[in-house]
């Protein structure tokens, strides 16, 4: 029996049409700048996010530090969320690589920073401080939707006090889907981008290709990007057979979407009114779970009974299930009753 695997999205196999695609690909050396399929890819998300220029790199990862590298020097600072991905969960890289310092902040209950800690935070012009640069902001983050209006007020929050803006968008299209509500979510995501200096897009994600991330921005700034993605070892050369499979994601892949927020939803349905779990209702794709009581010691006996049930997910305390093309209304309901299952012994 296939597994259902709600681990993560990065999980998503390509798709028939995306493999015939990839084979399909003209290619050539992208380090000599002439690979047709790669320059391609670049110059549709960067036209379809409202930017000047893209580089097409490995992952997501690489694409922040690439970004936040290009906005700062040594001795800088970047104001980031103590759960953002490039503050957390990226090694510290912009601190090894660049010696570029964090100054992360709490989050509020939606995700978002408040503007009076973002205010606080920026250093005053004095030698006993690092350089205030840079804000970066996430969305989604932990599958939740920053609201517009914040982003708004963020953004504008940083420019007038002359900070540059990045935006961790590994799941943009997801938020842009979620906040357009069934309208043009292309659209969406341009209006989203378009307020940051710099816009980080993950393909690898919900959008199923294999591998990679864009990071767009100014002709200037992709230029230094350039020279950070060659010094961090992801200059690549006939990278057009993955650039192609983002570029099918692009072109097939962003509205259906809109398909794993809905089984994200149907799945903490299924879990209501199981005695020992807290569940947060998913405004996209990500669903967390939290075990309360006497639950909180079956954690691990719960993920086994899961994994022999064929149904994967991570967490301890807190579980979390993400949904994507390679998971149907069958999987999820398979592991709603795998769960079920598990409290009714």
């Amino acid at each position: 029996m296939k597994a259902v695997d709600l681990r993560s999205d990065t999980v998503t196999q390509p798709t028939e049409g995306m493999r015939a695609a990839m084979a399909a690909a003209p290619l050539g050396d992208d380090v000599f700048g002439d690979d047709p399929s790669v320059n391609a890819l670049q110059d549709k998300i960067a036209g379809m996010l409202g930017f000047e220029a893209a580089l097409f790199v490995p992952t997501g990862t690489q694409s922040n530090l690439c970004g936040i590298l290009s906005h700062c020097e040594r001795g800088d600072e970047y104001i980031v969320g103590q759960m953002q991905h490039c503050y957390r969960w990226e090694g510290g890289g912009a601190a090894v690589f660049g010696s570029v310092q964090p100054q992360p902040l709490a989050h509020q209950a939606d995700g978002t920073l408040a503007l009076a800690d973002i205010e606080a935070n920026i250093k005053p012009d004095d030698p006993h401080f690092a350089r205030s640069r840079l804000l970066a902001l996430e969305n989604t983050l932990g599958g939740k939707v920053l609201p517009f209006s914040y982003l708004e007020q963020a953004t504008a929050l940083a420019r007038a006090k002359g900070l540059a803006t990045h935006l961790d968008g590994a799941r943009l299209f997801n938020a842009a889907v979620a906040q357009a509500g069934g309208g043009d979510a292309r659209a969406e995501a341009r209006r989203i981008a378009r307020l940051f200096d710099s816009v980080s897009v993950c393909f690898s994600k919900g959008l199923g290709a294999p591998v990679g991330s864009a990071l767009c921005g100014s002709k200037a700034l992709i230029g230094r990007a350039r020279r950070v993605r060659k010094m961090a070892g992801g200059a690549m050369r006939q990278s057009g057979v993955l650039a192609a499979a983002a570029s099918f994601a692009l072109d097939q892949q962003v509205d259906r979407l809109a398909q794993d927020h809905a089984l994200a939803r149907r799945l903490a349905e299924g879990l209501q009114g199981i005695d020992g779990l807290q569940v947060e209702v998913p405004q996209t794709n990500i669903l967390f779970v939290d075990l309360t009581g006497a639950a909180r010691e079956r954690s691990a006996e719960l993920l086994e009974h899961l994994r022999r049930q064929g149904v994967l997910a991570t967490g301890l305390y807190r579980l979390r299930f993400v949904t994507h093309l390679d998971v149907d209304a069958e999987g999820v309901d398979r592991a709603a009753g795998a769960i079920r299952s598990f409290f009714q012994r």
